[in-house]
């Protein structure tokens, strides 16, 4: 097969790639990054370059208008080299997001008396070992197994690792050194326990909490002999750039090596974590002796390597709910090889770890108050209960709410659009920007909050279509349809009016409709009124910058009163660090994913029936939201219920 010179500008790098590569494949190959919120997809249009001169063939030119076209621009993902190329990469989306990554902690209040001659796994032991002699000619590892017994281990596994260490560690410690074991339960009389390192002085064995979540990387770096959190540290996920969504990720988990990219991506996003942690805290990351993983059924397969494609497809079985212990080395990850990494548990293809372990640190098993529970991201899982019974659903909400999908949508970076507030008079908004900058785009967060802001002032109506016979310039026909002009070319940052289009409406409405009709759905198995529910449980990083006024007026959140609202921001981090501390709480977490009751929306007419229901705003029949319907009457002068339903 010819090979073609492909040239990258403005890096200059240079690489020949064979007739027929993607683009994408050329500018990976050469050691570079693409965005491909939609795993190469072509659905996103994020990938686009500039193709200044050669042969290419444009599979696909969705997302490009024809201007774009005659201008040079191809969809990376889409477009196949047939001859030598030079090329343009644009400047990539920086990722500047207000993360949670304080170097202090505050207090995490755990829900028992945290003893670690009791709960923790990892114990270090002094052992004062006589050396051989002509007399006493007992092997080393006979001598450490003896060692052991004296403290009460009488059946210690030792790896070959520490084999190969032993000699010389006895010998150059003079018999005088430092143990450190790691056991599943200690209460028993006899192991299981292994020895995980062989230490000259006493140290203090330190653990890892991580919440791999599809957007988010999120670590505690944990004292454990004391169960507190040292530093903790967050990052985007490396997989972004494959993929936005879980079902954009194992789609190009399927491709070529595409499992081993994602796997790499997730690791060096902790590595850069641990990196931050180790700065901050001057610390070894040999001394990491545990590690405990909390994440969608998804990311827990990329993170171990298992392909995933059964997560998509019928009857949707993952692989594994239940994933087995493994260690540090086995998972290339830069802590002790000999670190155990526990995955905990998940319940279902779309019901994973995050969401066992959120609701172990949002302790609603223990409440016998009617609880919901909800992650709002890409997923959008849902769990209904008390502390007698648990159902739970997830819905793919899709990405939109992460800025994909929207015409100038963009994760919460710096000059996002994170709050907008529209005067019903003039129609003029305005709005907040992260960083305090020119805006360059709307987060999640500001497109929850400018569609509340348009449908309460009139500027949409109720199937989200923006009235072109308002008297304001900010309403408009575009190019994808009727649009309102949240910012002019002059305030923002690349010089191009950013708009909210009617498609724009319409997957944000989808979103919103996804995760209404999943706890909808719950309900109604359950024969429960949500009216009946008393608290409202938000997890999740994003949950921390919702406005639940605004939420409930799109039709987001049920209509209760705001004081049953708790935002409980990173509730997956949070009990994976409850479960890295206790044994308790690590098998309550395994009681919670079996305890619950899944149900599988996509194959439940209930759920389609609820989810086109709700594609209204806030909701087909608005007398479930009459705070709202209020609101909507005295702003429109509309009668709410019955004959404005369906305006």
């Amino acid at each position: 097969m010819a090979q073609h010179q492909i040239t990258l500008k403005p890096d200059g790098r240079s690489i020949e790639m064979p007739t027929g590569s993607t683009i994408a494949e050329a500018i990976r190959q050469a050691g570079l990054e693409i965005s491909q919120p939609c795993g190469g997809q072509g659905r996103c249009g994020r990938c686009a370059v500039i193709v200044d001169s050669g042969n290419v063939r444009r599979r696909s030119t969705i997302r490009l208008s024809t201007e774009d076209v005659e201008a040079g621009y191809a969809l990376a993902c889409q477009t196949v080299v047939e001859g030598d190329v030079a090329l343009q990469i644009p400047e990539q989306e920086k990722i500047i997001r207000r993360l949670v990554t304080d170097r202090t902690v505050r207090a995490i209040d755990l829900p028992f008396a945290y003893d670690p001659a009791q709960l923790q796994n990892v114990r270090v032991f002094e052992l004062n070992l006589s050396l051989p002699t002509l007399d006493d000619n007992l092997d080393d590892l006979a001598r450490l197994q003896r060692g052991l017994a004296d403290q009460g281990l009488t059946d210690v596994q030792v790896p070959l690792p520490i084999l190969r260490k032993l000699g010389d560690t006895l010998r150059n410690a003079e018999g005088s050194f430092w143990a450190v074991v790691d056991s599943d339960d200690w209460t028993r009389p006899i192991g299981p326990a292994r020895v995980v390192d062989l230490l000259n002085e006493a140290i203090e064995p330190l653990g890892l909490a991580i919440d791999i979540g599809t957007t988010t990387v999120t670590v505690f770096l944990v004292d454990l002999s004391t169960g507190t959190v040292l530093s903790s540290a967050a990052e985007y996920n490396g997989q972004i750039n494959y993929g936005e969504d879980v079902i954009s990720r194992i789609v190009y988990a399927g491709k070529n090596d595409g499992l081993l990219q994602l796997g790499d991506a997730v690791r060096q996003t902790i590595h850069t974590l641990l990196e931050r942690l180790q700065k901050r805290s001057q610390i070894d990351p040999e001394r990491i002796y545990k590690v405990t993983v909390a994440g969608n059924t998804t990311m827990a397969h990329l993170f171990l390597g298992i392909p995933p494609a059964s997560i998509r497809l019928t009857p949707y079985i993952p692989a594994a709910n239940y994933p087995p212990t493994s260690t540090a080395k086995a998972l290339d990850l830069l802590v002790n090889p000999l670190a155990t990494v526990d995955m905990l548990p998940g319940v279902a293809s779309y019901m994973g770890a995050d969401i066992t372990a959120g609701v172990l640190s949002s302790k609603l098993q223990e409440s016998d108050d009617l609880t919901l529970f909800i992650d709002i991201g890409t997923n959008g899982e849902t769990v209904l209960g008390t502390d007698e019974w648990m159902v739970s659903c997830a819905c793919s909400a899709g990405p939109a709410f992460e800025g994909a999908g929207v015409l100038h949508g963009m994760r919460a970076t710096q000059g996002a659009i994170e709050e907008v507030w529209v005067s019903s008079e003039t129609y003029e908004p305005s709005y907040r920007v992260i960083g305090g900058s020119k805006p360059s785009g709307l987060c999640g967060s500001g497109l929850i909050s400018l569609l509340a802001e348009l449908f309460v002032t009139g500027v949409i109506d109720r199937s989200g279509t923006v009235k072109l016979d308002l008297d304001t310039p900010r309403v408009r026909q575009g190019d994808h349809g009727p649009e309102y002009v949240v910012a002019w070319g002059k305030e923002t940052v690349g010089g191009k009016d950013i708009v909210l289009t009617k498609v724009d409406v319409e997957n944000l409405m989808r979103t919103k409709a996804a995760i209404y009709a999943g706890f909808s759905v719950l309900a109604s198995k359950v024969g429960i009124d949500l009216a009946d529910v008393k608290r409202v449980l938000i997890g999740g990083a994003f949950g921390q910058y919702i406005n639940v006024e605004k939420a409930i007026q799109i039709g987001l959140l049920p209509d209760l009163p705001w004081d049953r609202f708790h935002f409980l921001g990173n509730t997956a981090v949070l009990g994976a660090y409850m479960a890295l501390l206790s044994r308790q709480a690590r098998e309550q977490v395994g009681d919670i994913a079996g305890a619950m009751t899944y149900v599988e929306l996509s194959a439940d007419n209930l759920f389609y029936d609820a989810f086109t229901a709700a594609l209204f705003l806030p909701h087909t029949e608005i007398t479930r939201f009459p705070s709202v319907a209020e609101i909507w009457e005295v702003e429109n002068g509309a009668t709410p219920a019955g004959k404005d339903q369906q305006s």
